[in-house]
């Protein structure tokens, strides 16, 4: 066992005090704290099962043996290093605490996963998919809405569900997003996702409210009960519209978001000024496009040169 402080031990408060940690101190999103949440419950559920009592009592080679024998059930590299990242703060936010006097996971060795390629869509893909909603009726206009300002923000899904009325000038022509960590940012508004806000906004908001409620809802796009949209419900109006629209690959709010930032730098914009638009905090995220559009420019050179092959 290891050594502890006087503070009181107790495996499932610390793990509580850890996760209260995330929300409040570092304001971390309801879906990030389910995966933290997870991640740890797993590993707690494995400890119980090697005969190790919590992970109070754990060490070193509890932890090697427990993600070596993820590895063996075929999860890949980055489920891994993600696993071990949620125990690295755990064990971290347990030593500042004083709840324990070591920490397990200084001597882990965990591989880097190699970053994936974001999908992003075509022109052609992004623009059949922008006009399939139906927008002479009020949900058409909302969907049509919600795609044309997710293509030109590049909003995180959670970002532009959260958009409040408030957050919007239409004057100026930008919106007010709080991302990660409730972070705030300006993001500007091309003139025809403009457009087809103040169409929304005159047109179809009106006619989705539910009259019968007595608070009047802040946010800006509401689902057909007049309640706020959530993810799941855009998800599935994306995925249909996506199948309408011939889009063979899969298409998720993310891989909008990608489009947005690559067709960006495929037309000369500079990556500091796509990294403030997207709202990452460390450019090396940012990079990522980079590596994207060189990829492709080695695939557009191999299938065209007469020499490439």
């Amino acid at each position: 066992m290891k050594e502890t402080t006087g503070r009181p031990a107790d495996p499932a408060q610390s793990m509580d005090a850890y996760l209260d940690h995330l929300r409040v101190e570092r304001g971390l999103s309801a879906n990030t704290l389910d995966a933290y949440s997870r991640d740890l419950r797993d590993f707690a559920d494995w400890l119980e099962q090697n005969g190790c009592p919590s992970h109070l009592e754990a060490g070193q080679d509890h932890l090697r043996f427990y993600l070596l024998e993820l590895k063996r059930k075929g999860l890949s590299s980055r489920t891994v290093a993600r696993k071990a990242s949620s125990l690295r703060g755990l064990y971290r936010f347990l030593l500042r605490e004083g709840i324990l006097s070591e920490d397990p996971t200084r001597l882990l060795d965990v591989p880097k996963p190699g970053a994936p390629l974001p999908r992003d869509l075509s022109l052609d893909e992004v623009e059949r998919l922008l006009n399939r909603p139906d927008a002479s009726d009020p949900l058409g206009l909302r969907d049509r809405t919600l795609l044309e300002l997710l293509y030109a923000t590049g909003l995180r899904v959670s970002e532009l569900l959260r958009l409040r009325l408030q957050d919007v000038n239409l004057e100026v022509g930008y919106v007010v997003a709080y991302g990660k960590g409730s972070k705030e940012r300006l993001v500007p508004v091309g003139e025809v996702a403009l457009e087809w806000l103040k169409k929304y906004l005159a047109s179809g908001r009106p006619r989705l409210l539910n009259p019968q409620r007595r608070e009047k809802l802040p946010f800006l796009f509401l689902n057909r009960w007049g309640r706020r949209l959530s993810r799941q419900g855009f998800w599935k109006i994306l995925r249909q519209y996506a199948l309408e629209a011939g889009v063979r690959s899969r298409v998720t709010p993310h891989v909008l978001r990608h489009s947005f930032a690559t067709h960006l730098l495929e037309r000369g914009a500079d990556l500091r000024s796509v990294q403030l638009l997207l709202g990452h905090a460390n450019i090396t995220t940012t990079q990522i496009y980079t590596h994207m559009n060189r990829e492709r420019l080695k695939q557009i050179y191999e299938r065209y040169h007469p020499r490439a092959t």
